[in-house]
């Protein structure tokens, strides 16, 4: 992914195959899609934060350093906004992404925009890296936090993790949910196949997905986007 060109191709190969509704993605990778003339039809959510950069002591203080409004998401014409929330009771800097996540909530909803909420209970080891804690119960206190955030959840979805026992994580949601992908760690048809079974519960809508389908073992971008096509959509797409 440190070629910006290659990974732009791949978006652009991804977003042409059938099936693929839209794409999430910071504001730097939308305006190059834009120019392109790839997001025609498409439905655009644009990443908010992550000035918590990975490894560092803020980490955790999650600031909006992307699309930093709901307002700057509705002049740009997008569909809604997306936004990492990451929970850790021991780390003072939870409060103020909360605080933020909050305010998009409320924002995008009162433009009538989807606001995508993507909680993480977490913890920083004692070797100061944070880790997301992906059991059932830690995702679902995760979703109990999320759900609650903002004035209305009326255009709130959530983004979750694919973890064990998600049926009965699901059940702790009444929220449309999207599934992230997820790194690519296992064969691809392992991937898939929990994927598939995901997919058959009620509230779960869809996939979210990155490098696991653009950056596939074999190479073929087109095969593996119209593999998760067909899990969301069906065979006939």
């Amino acid at each position: 992914m440190g070629s910006r060109v290659d990974l732009v191709a791949r978006l652009v190969v991804a977003l042409q195959r059938p099936g693929v509704d839209g794409v999430l993605a910071t504001p730097d990778v939308l305006e190059d899609l834009l120019l392109l003339g790839a997001l025609e039809g498409k439905v655009v959510i644009g990443s908010m934060n992550r000035g918590g950069l990975q490894g560092s002591a803020f980490e955790l203080d999650d600031r909006f350093t992307a699309y930093r409004s709901a307002e700057e998401i509705a002049a740009r014409r997008l569909d809604g906004g997306k936004m990492l929330t990451r929970i850790d009771l021991a780390d003072a800097g939870t409060v103020a992404t909360l605080e933020s996540s909050a305010a998009a909530v409320t924002g995008l909803a009162e433009h009538k925009l989807m606001a995508m909420v993507e909680p993480f209970w977490s913890t920083r080891g004692e070797d100061g890296r944070v880790t997301n804690l992906l059991d059932p119960d830690s995702v679902i206190k995760s979703i109990q936090i999320a759900s609650g955030l903002g004035a209305t959840s009326a255009y709130t979805w959530l983004k979750l993790p694919v973890v064990d026992e998600l049926d009965r994580v699901m059940e702790a949601t009444t929220l449309p949910t999207l599934l992230l992908g997820g790194d690519p760690t296992a064969a691809p048809e392992t991937t898939y196949a929990s994927w598939g079974k995901a997919l058959e519960l009620p509230s779960v809508r869809g996939l979210v997905v990155g490098r696991a389908l653009l950056f596939p073992p074999d190479g073929d971008v087109a095969a593996a986007v119209d593999h998760a096509a067909a899990l969301v959509h069906g065979s006939d797409t």
